[in-house]
């Protein structure tokens, strides 16, 4: 019997994964979809196989068109090894970018970032003027600085700003943000940004910070002072809601959550792991409370289930669901 490293796939399998891996990681996943997804992996064996592999390698293909990467995932039919199968991945993501960049908000720009972090990584960049960045997992940003102003551009997930005094520049420059639903500006202090489903979230620690919705340049009211949040979309900006979620602890390497919904805390912590993570709907109600390491996901479910009496049913390391204890 073939180990699973080295049996060979149906083409067919490998392009089935390909398409889920996209769709699952780069679009929101409704109920019906996570079920169909289910059903597909329980079909044969094969298509376990094929997503073990996909997901394994997906941090290097990910936003790469599945005819790029086709041949590469086959070659395990040809005796390539998983080691020589992950350098050439790296090349085509090199060379496929040129051809597949689209819109300025897809995956690839993020992946070609001048600073990103992966799946469950935070980092910290230290600009050019002083400023500091941290970047939230599977985050990205680019930065563009001329006599006149500093840009920082937010390809992708979320970051932490301490503004720096730009000492080394002959008259103090605006910092401006830039993400998907409008632009940022402000002087000094220190912010958040989270470009979300339902738009970008902005908070403010220190200092002031004025939105620009869209490509509007009108300032109006929409001035965010420190102690306060918004979430803005091109059409404006309105109040954001607190959930519980202290939006700034994962700076400090932890999710700290206060009478938060179970549904809400599993999606946030899921953007900590790779693969899929949920709770059944009947769960989803239940209240969580506490501070948990981020550095060890596992673990915090582990905590979550046995202080709510729940069942964690592992279908791999990349499928978990949380539901009622029987």
């Amino acid at each position: 019997m073939p180990n699973s490293e080295a049996q060979a796939l149906d083409p067919a399998v490998v392009d089935q994964a390909i398409h889920w891996l996209v769709r699952l990681r780069f679009n929101p996943a409704d109920e019906q979809t996570r079920r169909t997804f289910e059903h597909w992996l329980q079909q044969r064996p094969e298509h376990l196989l094929a997503w073990q592999r996909v997901e394994a390698l997906g941090d290097d293909f990910a936003g790469i068109p599945p005819d790029l990467v086709r041949q590469t995932l086959r070659g395990t039919r040809s005796g390539m090894h998983r080691r020589q199968s992950l350098k050439l991945l790296g090349a085509l993501a090199t060379l496929g970018a040129a051809t597949w960049l689209g819109r300025d908000y897809t995956p690839l720009p993020a992946l070609l970032a001048q600073q990103h972090s992966r799946t469950g990584e935070r980092k910290r960049v230290q600009l050019d003027d002083g400023s500091l960045i941290q970047l939230n997992s599977d985050s990205a940003v680019d930065s563009y600085f001329n006599a006149e102003r500093r840009l920082v551009v937010l390809r992708r997930g979320e970051i932490i700003v301490n503004i720096g005094a730009d000492t080394g520049s002959a008259q103090s420059r605006p910092f401006w943000l830039q993400t998907r639903d409008g632009l940022i500006r402000t002087s000094n202090g220190r912010f958040l940004a989270h470009e979300r489903d339902d738009g970008t979230l902005l908070a403010v620690q220190a200092g002031a910070v004025a939105v620009f919705p869209g490509t509007s340049h009108n300032l109006g009211n929409n001035t965010v002072q420190a102690g306060n949040q918004r979430l803005f979309t091109s059409n404006g900006v309105r109040e954001f809601k607190d959930n519980g979620l202290d939006l700034w602890s994962w700076s400090d390497g932890v999710i700290s959550a206060r009478d938060m919904r179970l549904g809400d805390f599993i999606e946030t912590l899921s953007r900590y792991r790779p693969g899929v993570l949920r709770c059944a709907d009947e769960v989803s109600g239940l209240r969580v409370s506490g501070t948990f390491q981020l550095a060890d996901t596992d673990r915090v479910l582990a905590l979550v289930a046995q202080s709510l009496h729940l069942r964690i049913d592992y279908r791999t390391h990349y499928w978990v669901t949380l539901s009622a204890a029987s």
